[in-house]
């Protein structure tokens, strides 16, 4: 599991800063994680090969997270797309996406499908035979959605000298590697055990943006391998986060901690600031696992 960083600050766009963008790479998927403006030129720029995207996922409906989406949508037009483009968020991304279209008369030619949520608590919003997709509502001005991303636990690893030694045949070992026993030619039943190893723990990544500091968050994204967790302010400031719904880096660590993750990334950092390690600082005084999101930094999860 890879996650690709495209942008991660708040608000407006800088010339060394970008509005919220990320790409997790994950199980042979590559999913796009909000699309803030020039988000298509970071993509380019970072060389991610945007042509394998089939699904998008929109955290809510202010421009810092979904302005770079019409820009994306028309270039994959322009490049002859052909494949179904999935676009998950809150309710009304499809009116305001699809009126730019009418407007200047550019349909895709490609099927444009829109998941549309309203939904106030976790849903299961995407299921295929290797990951799994959750909405995880969030306290924000305006709906908002953060999503948690699981691997399902994958096939069984093939103990290629046990299954020598037992002289299984190779048509067998899909078989075996789905966790099937095996009975050999003069009747021995084999348990499935001894042929192969446990596959890997499944990963998961929550992604938790725009919002303020919400405990009800930590049961669902309890032990969850990594853990993205906007950070708009330092505690000098934390008394902007009543009027605009946004958290603090110890209270993104606050949440990390009480939810056991494995790694808080901080993220959604306010243009204010000059140095964003202050962040950093701030976090692991309370949660020591802590990691920062930079444009265009890439993090093998």
């Amino acid at each position: 599991m890879k996650l690709h960083i495209l942008g991660c600050y708040a608000a407006t766009p800088r010339t060394l800063t970008n509005p919220t963008a990320q790409v997790l790479e994950i199980k042979n998927h590559m999913i796009l994680i909000d699309c803030g403006e020039g988000t298509q030129v970071q993509l380019r720029k970072h060389k991610v090969k945007f042509s394998r995207i089939n699904h998008i996922f929109i955290s809510h409906l202010h421009g810092d997270h979904f302005f770079g989406l019409p820009g994306l949508i028309s270039t994959f037009r322009l490049l002859g797309r052909d494949k179904e483009l999935h676009i998950y968020g809150p309710k009304g991304i499809k009116e305001v996406i699809t009126l730019m279209l009418k407007l200047g008369d550019s349909w895709t030619n490609y099927p444009l499908l829109f998941h549309e949520l309203t939904s106030k608590e976790p849903e299961l919003v995407f299921e295929d035979e290797k990951i799994t997709v959750e909405t995880i509502p969030l306290n924000h001005r305006v709906y908002t959605n953060g999503y948690l991303f699981r691997e399902k636990l994958g096939e069984r690893k093939l103990n290629i000298e046990a299954v020598a030694k037992y002289k299984i045949d190779k048509c067998y070992y899909q078989n075996i590697k789905n966790g099937k026993n095996i009975t050999l030619d003069n009747g021995e039943l084999i348990q499935n055990k001894l042929l192969t190893f446990d596959p890997p723990k499944p990963k998961s990544y929550a992604f938790c943006s725009d919002t303020s500091y919400l405990p009800r968050i930590i049961g669902q994204i309890q032990k969850v391998h990594t853990l993205y967790h906007e950070s708009t302010f330092l505690d000098s400031e934390a008394h902007l986060t009543t009027k605009t719904k946004h958290a603090t880096a110890k209270e993104a660590a606050t949440i990390a901690l009480k939810a056991e993750v494995g790694t808080l990334i901080l993220g959604h950092y306010s243009t204010r600031y000059k140095s964003i390690e202050m962040f950093k600082e701030e976090a692991m005084q309370i949660f020591p696992n802590v990691e920062l999101a930079e444009d265009g930094k890439v993090f093998e999860l």
